[in-house]
């Protein structure tokens, strides 16, 4: 690449750029991306096998990144290869998803107007620490996932790889699995009144799972992408029928609720402090995604360019989050709500709205086992031939680590069959670390390295974003402890209910 993608990489270089350099063009950089980015010292040294041929640890991110571009030059399998546009693509297939029919059940237990807030607030949150995450990528180019950036963080320790590693393929197991959920409730609610023989959820279950490990074959984030254009697409006309439906269908079907349509502005007495904090759970989960940004970061041909798919993105959620949730819950009432939302619909409208979803219900799971499938091949066939080219080793690895990973969110679905439960477990359990605490540690982190290279804030601007900073590792803490305690006792509620059975063969149509 002719021109340099970073302005420094080292502290020499830090102070070699003028303070006025770093203060106009490129501050509106480091919020918006583009060419005039400006990035700080490493954290941590460039390891071994990232050093030049004669051993040299001095290259700049911009010089190491070059180096990854030509070693795939002529590969038949090339991975930097996403355009902001196409990264974009990915975020809103990961983003504008099935979990967004969980905002009106949300918006029930919290109240309309407190819940539009979190929903603002949550957002700005993410937001803030994905741009946090990204200056943390562009320091460190050889980071491919979020497993190397986790063992970077934390002064380079193996257990921060493995204790990082673990919760990631937790993490995107526990998504896949609600998809196998949700797959399978959508098989039985357009089946009810069809005689199925044998276990009916579990066969759709096996069926879903099945279809989704084909899916998920592709090995390039570039040509997922376009499956996540279509996948988005089919999302947004799937809520806005719901949406459209709920306040033209006469009346909620009576299976869903009993009483009168009635909404609250603010959360009632009567809720309990689990299902407030589920509900806070649910809306946290769905925006919280930064798990698997370091490994879109990772395809991109020019990572500067990161933020403005970030901000589309940001933007279409919260005005799509809001109404939907909003318009949902005050056609439909307290007494009427379901999770996913399309419970609350008649019939007709409901296997109609719900039918739109299938391409992301299959996709966004093909997504995340993807991610995790690149994360365990990556290391497996590292400076392997099988990496860049078309080989049965390669194919038939890559097949076996999908299929493993499908067939544990398959066990996961039957043993947690609850739609909001499962978004909460996941949201306390990996949201904590991966969309809070992580990102306050990186800050404390950079801000350490480039206090010491001579870059300066403020004292206004420091002191407010150390205090905004320590305020998200303890939200994180709160989700790891509260949410966690809230999640489980939801989960063992649902039980004492009889809501649902681990491996039932009963139908969990809508």
């Amino acid at each position: 690449m002719s021109e340099k993608l970073f302005k420094a990489s080292s502290p020499s270089d830090l102070e070699a750029v003028p303070q006025a350099q770093r203060t106009s063009s490129s501050r509106w950089a480091s919020i918006f991306g583009g060419k005039d980015v400006f990035v700080g010292p490493r954290i941590a040294p460039i390891p071994e096998h990232l050093k030049g041929q004669d051993g040299d640890a001095s290259e700049t991110a911009s010089e190491i990144l070059d180096r990854q571009l030509a070693a795939e030059d002529g590969a038949a399998i090339q991975y930097r290869t996403c355009s902001w546009q196409k990264t974009a693509a990915l975020l809103f297939s990961e983003y504008i998803c099935l979990a967004i029919m969980s905002f009106p059940w949300s918006y029930r237990y919290l109240g309309l107007v407190p819940g539009i807030i979190l929903t603002v607030v949550v957002a700005a949150f993410v937001l803030y620490t994905s741009l946090i995450m990204w200056k943390f990528c562009l320091r460190h180019p050889e980071i491919r996932d979020v497993c190397d950036l986790g063992q970077t963080l934390f002064w380079g320790k193996k257990w921060a790889w493995w204790g990082t590693a673990i919760m990631f393929i937790l993490n995107n197991t526990f998504i896949q699995a609600l998809h196998v959920l949700v797959g399978a409730k959508y098989l039985n609610t357009m089946t009810q009144s069809d005689h199925i023989g044998g276990c009916r959820t579990v066969e759709f279950g096996v069926l879903v799972t099945f279809i989704c490990w084909v899916a998920s074959l592709p090995r390039t984030f570039s040509m997922m992408s376009k499956l996540g254009t279509a996948s988005a697409l089919f999302t947004f006309i799937s809520v806005l029928l719901a949406t459209v439906f709920s306040g033209v269908q006469k009346h909620p079907p009576a299976s869903a609720g009993s009483g009168d349509i009635v909404y609250d502005l603010f959360p009632d007495a009567s809720v309990t402090f689990v299902q407030g904090m589920a509900a806070f759970l649910n809306i946290s989960y769905t925006f919280i995604g930064q798990i698997t940004l370091p490994s879109f970061i990772a395809e991109m041909r020019d990572p500067r360019e990161f933020p403005k798919s970030l901000w589309a993105c940001t933007i279409a959620e919260v005005i799509v989050f809001s109404v939907v949730g909003g318009v949902m819950y005050v056609f439909v009432g307290n007494n009427y709500i379901t999770a996913p939302a399309f419970g609350s619909l008649t019939d007709e409208y409901k296997k109609v709205s719900f039918s739109f979803m299938i391409p992301t219900i299959i996709f966004l799971g093909c997504l995340y086992a993807s991610v995790t499938g690149r994360f365990i091949f990556f290391r497996l066939f590292h400076n392997s031939r099988h990496l860049n080219d078309h080989t049965l080793v390669g194919w038939g690895s890559w097949a076996g680590i999908l299929l493993a990973t499908w067939v544990a969110a398959f066990i996961i679905s039957q043993v947690i069959p609850f739609f909001s439960s499962l978004l909460s477990v996941m949201s306390s359990l990996f949201d904590s670390w991966f969309g809070f605490i992580f990102w306050g540690v990186a800050y404390f982190r950079m801000r350490k390295v480039d206090r010491e290279a001579g870059k300066k804030e403020t004292a206004v601007v420091d002191i407010a974003a150390n205090i905004l900073n320590v305020i998200i590792i303890l939200i994180g803490i709160m989700f790891l402890t509260v949410g966690t305690y809230a999640s489980v006792q939801g989960i063992i509620d649902s039980f004492d209910e009889g809501v649902g059975k681990v491996f039932s063969c009963a139908s969990n149509g809508l």
